[in-house]
């Protein structure tokens, strides 16, 4: 297995097409921002950069880091807000891993110290017994002073938190967990599609899923107008590699297909205003927002997608870019059930496997927090 493992900020202009961009350290990736200390997320002195050491332990099927894989040893933690963490709890659903690994919701805001678990009866999450993640952080290492992210999957015998790597969980959700998947759970990722896939989501991590962070969170107007050109360049190649195939790599959906979604979900309703991305809105992009509409439909993707959480999330959070906290009511969100068309490219969602079963009835995102319900 070749997993990702170079997802960080880059600071150079928009790359060439097909090029893949050279990352600054491999150790380190980026992820929704720690404010432990700052408070803020923009830099006033120029790009938007951050500190994200993650806890790189895994769990395998040999258990050759200590924690091996066991249903119902972990649980997965997240927030429907972040964008790193729906990508795992779209593989999970996908892959039918419910019963194996179970899966605590933060609410869509935190502070400084951490995300808490304000859905829950008490405000307390019923497996951990916890208030907040910070507490699962701490539990492995006391003297932990990184960021306390989503997703993590905590230990639940001990309490610790083993990871919050959050590219290399889906990998491993998908080649690790595989005695636990469920029957006709599709291979989001293929042996023989393992370097295009790696290649593919570099580039849309690099200009895309981080190039709206850096529009947004960009303190001066030289480095918002580098991460601006460089997100929409990736946007218009992401346009034309998709306007006469259904999926980024192959004929079915893969990881690389996961990980442009959870961005394309949040563009409307927060990149396009909130990061300043508006150069045209997603519905203002034929081919991405009928690819985007595509995947929505498709079951795992729109019915673990929570617009409250979402908006909610950025504008109250992000207080140094929203000073009032105010939540706008819109986009509409009525188009996103709406004919995409794109069937006539062909392709095989799951490939040999079959759709997921409807998520639990605990699982499953309010009514009034998705077009879905309409």
């Amino acid at each position: 297995m070749r997993p990702l493992s170079r997802e960080v900020s880059t600071g150079a202009g928009p790359p060439r097409a097909g090029a893949g961009v050279p990352s600054a350290d491999p150790g380190y990736r980026a992820s929704m921002p720690d404010t432990a200390t700052t408070g803020g997320y923009v830099n006033p002195t120029g790009e938007f950069s951050r500190d994200a050491r993650y806890l790189a332990t895994r769990i395998t099927a040999d258990g050759r880091h200590g924690y091996p894989v066991e249903p119902g040893r972990y649980r997965l933690v997240v927030s429907r807000a972040c964008p790193w963490a729906q990508r795992s709890i779209i593989v999970r659903r996908l892959l039918g891993l419910e019963d194996a690994l179970s899966m605590g919701v933060c609410g869509p805001t935190h502070d400084a110290r951490s995300w808490t678990f304000d859905l829950d009866p008490g405000g307390r999450d019923p497996v951990l017994g916890i208030e907040r993640l910070q507490e699962a952080f701490f539990a492995r290492d006391p003297g932990y002073d990184r960021g306390i992210t989503v997703p993590a999957i905590v230990d639940v015998p001990t309490g610790q938190v083993v990871t919050n790597n959050y590219p290399q969980i889906t990998l491993d959700l998908s080649t690790q967990w595989r005695a636990h998947h469920r029957t006709g759970a599709p291979d989001l990722y293929p042996e023989p599609l393992r370097d295009e896939i790696d290649e593919v989501s570099e580039l849309v991590f690099q200009d895309v899923n981080n190039g709206v962070y850096r529009c947004g969170f960009a303190g001066t107007q030289e480095s918002y107008g580098r991460a601006y050109d460089r997100l929409f360049f990736r946007l218009d190649w992401l346009s034309e590699r998709l306007a006469n195939r259904r999926y980024l790599v192959g004929d079915t959906i893969t990881e690389a297909d996961v990980r442009l979604f959870t961005t394309l979900a949040r563009f409307d309703p927060v990149y396009h205003g909130h990061f300043k991305c508006n150069r045209h809105a997603l519905t203002q992009m034929p081919v991405l927002w009928a690819y985007a509409r595509d995947l929505f439909q498709t079951p795992g993707f729109g019915d673990t997608t929570d617009f409250d959480h979402i908006k909610r999330h950025y504008y109250e959070v992000h207080r140094d870019i929203n000073p009032t906290g105010i939540v706008p009511q819109g986009p509409d969100l009525s188009g996103w059930v709406t004919p995409h068309g794109r069937e006539a490219l062909g392709g095989r969602p799951f490939g040999d496997g079959t759709p997921p079963p409807a998520p639990p009835p605990g699982e499953v995102v309010p009514a009034g927090h998705t077009p879905l319900a309409a």
